[in-house]
């Protein structure tokens, strides 16, 4: 990984999880695809995660094949976006499946010029933590690492302390997304990460649920009778997929109050009214069902997606949560980003 790309990672960055745009009959829609990425580079985003959850992990489905044309897109525009820039933008591409796939998905994503791979090891359920972290060390020979917590409830599996303490140990790790959506199991891994000493691991929140808690919170820890102190520094997450130009100053402020040792009453408030319209987007009233369909939707609606469909048909939105999603639109507007997206949108839209 370049100097710049790993300070930048380590400094913190809004990172979103790019989703799938598809077309009223489920095929890829090329242009609207390049638009959200466009979108996402013209909010100020830091990096992007692509062919992760929010992508659909059915885009490596053999029926399907839209992993490598969905990767391939968004380096393109990624290229584009840093030949403007000062600073290159984070490049995360998704990892998942058994040793063999995840091997070859590695591969590829190193072929394209990605910085790390998101890794998920969903697909290794009943294996134990040795198996696991065989599985880690292997494919951290082929590309640098970012570790996964994915919470149970959308496929993921629970990860022990010990497992995160030796995944730390790693040399290829470099961050790890912690998404557990539980506050035992992220204070787990962030105290795996203080054991193991290694400072150079960038912490990323991808608890949706409390992204500025994350982020605002010195997470201290006793170690050899002193005590070591950590920071989430920025987020991987599915939520700022959406109302993202308001996400980079959202961080912004959060590093600001985080190193101030103040965190306004103001900025704690907004944190419930994220986390609210966190609960709508995401669909926890139905067990997290509707997660994807409801970042579709609200992109949807802004314009950025021609459709909310899923490549899963039964992939839709809950009962009564496009309502959900209705109130807190009206209750946040402050947190949205419409009239921005209004603004730009033909420009992102040009082939």
């Amino acid at each position: 990984m370049q100097r710049n790309v790993l300070d930048a990672l380590q400094d913190g960055r809004v990172i979103p999880a790019h989703p799938l745009a598809l077309d009223g009959n489920g095929r890829l829609d090329e242009r609207r695809q390049r638009a959200l990425t466009r979108y996402y580079v013209a909010a100020g985003a830091g990096g992007l995660a692509v062919g992760v959850h929010t992508t659909q992990f059915a885009i490596r489905d053999p029926g399907v094949g839209l992993f490598e044309p969905v990767l391939s897109l968004a380096r393109e525009e990624m290229d584009r976006a840093d030949a403007r820039r000062g600073e290159p933008l984070i490049r995360i591409g998704g990892i998942c499946g058994t040793t063999d796939q995840a091997l070859g998905e590695a591969d590829l994503l190193a072929q394209l010029g990605y910085d790390a791979g998101l890794l998920s090891v969903a697909a290794l359920q009943d294996s134990h933590d040795a198996t696991l972290i065989a599985h880690c060390e292997a494919v951290g020979a082929c590309i640098p690492l970012v570790g996964f917590y994915l919470q149970p409830s959308v496929g993921g599996r629970v990860l022990s302390y010990a497992f995160w303490r030796r995944f730390a140990e790693i040399p290829a790790v470099v961050a790890i997304k912690i998404a557990p959506f539980n506050r035992y199991q992220t204070l787990d891994v962030v105290r795996a990460v203080i054991d193991a000493g290694r400072d150079d691991i960038a912490l990323y929140t991808g608890n949706d649920d409390a992204i500025v808690s994350d982020l605002v919170t010195r997470f201290r820890f006793g170690q050899n009778g002193a005590a070591s102190e950590r920071r989430i520094v920025g987020g991987l997450l599915g939520h700022w997929a959406v109302w993202t130009r308001g996400a980079v100053a959202l961080l912004g402020e959060c590093h600001a109050a985080a190193c101030a040792g103040q965190v306004p009453a103001s900025l704690l408030q907004r944190g419930v009214e994220i986390t609210d319209a966190n609960a709508a987007f995401f669909d926890a009233a139905h067990g997290f069902a509707g997660c994807i369909a409801g970042i579709q939707e609200v992109l949807r609606r802004q314009g950025l997606l021609a459709s909310a469909r899923c490549l899963d048909p039964r992939e839709t939105l809950s009962v009564g949560q496009a309502a959900e999603i209705d109130r807190v639109c009206r209750a946040y507007p402050h947190l949205a980003d419409d009239e921005f997206v209004a603004a730009n949108l033909e420009e992102w839209m040009r082939c």
